[in-house]
């Protein structure tokens, strides 16, 4: 009970900070809490040939000087909690392991994911029915060793490997926030996401947070076949890299526009 009560307290905290947004905060009520532990950003310039079709009809892609981008971010989910409720017993952790590009619609910047797998099944079924996501169940494994964070992704389906598996911890004790108008900025500061469902409607979620505690981050990559899955060839490291101990995260229900 005593978390149940942190965790609406410090609800309260991050919505009296939203100066940070590039657009104000959304009406009506945050529907779900999740906290994003050890969580890594790996961040690549890629093809807008190969994203384009990955791009739902209704918003645009968006380039950062001529140049769109993808991101990796393998992280450990927990706790995920309903508005009023106690974290789910059965979904309220787990790990997750996005790959997304950058969009906008009308001004308003956001992203847009390629795949979220996660090791739920039961998470998986909520975001695809409720939220439109294109969530993939796979098998994950994360475990913090002396030596680092090593997690583990692997999805095989139709006989496409997806899988990925890494090394990384922080590569310093110093936190920072990203300097606006810079990439990591760009990159990292997004309050919004668009997904489409199966007949091509366009739907937006919000979420708000406060801005991202970033470290610089040591990463050994060990394999990584989900962007080529999709058909995205990036190179074999990632352009730029970081590193969040832990990021709390307020979603709304997501409303089609």
């Amino acid at each position: 009970m005593e978390r149940f009560q942190n965790n609406i307290r410090l609800a309260g905290h991050i919505l009296r900070h939203s100066q940070h947004r590039p657009f104000p905060l959304p009406g009506g009520f945050w529907v779900m809490k999740q906290v994003w532990n050890d969580l890594l950003f790996l961040h690549w310039p890629a093809d807008e040939a190969e994203l384009l079709p990955y791009v739902p009809k209704g918003v645009e892609l968006e380039y950062y000087e001529g140049r769109p981008w993808v991101s990796m971010s393998p992280f450990i989910l927990s706790p995920l909690m309903l508005r009023g409720t106690p974290p789910l017993p059965f979904a309220g952790r787990f790990l997750e392991l996005n790959l997304r590009t950058y969009v906008s619609r009308n001004g308003v910047p956001g992203i847009c994911f390629l795949t979220l797998e996660a090791s739920s099944r039961l998470a998986v079924a909520g975001a695809r029915m409720f939220a439109h996501l294109p969530y993939q169940y796979a098998l994950m494994k994360a475990v913090r060793q002396e030596d680092g964070f090593h997690y583990n992704s692997e999805r095989r389906r139709f006989g496409r490997e997806a899988a990925f598996s890494a090394l990384y911890d922080p590569a310093d004790d110093a936190v920072f926030h990203a300097e606006p108008g810079s990439l990591v900025h760009w990159l990292t500061e997004r309050y919004c996401l668009y997904a489409a469902d199966r007949k091509g409607n366009l739907y937006r979620g919000h979420i708000h947070h406060l801005p991202w505690p970033l470290q610089s981050a040591r990463v050994r990559l060990e394999t990584n076949t989900l962007a080529q899955s999709y058909g995205l060839y990036l190179s074999a490291e990632p352009a730029v890299t970081t590193y969040t101990t832990r990021l709390d995260v307020l979603l709304w229900a997501v409303q089609r526009v």
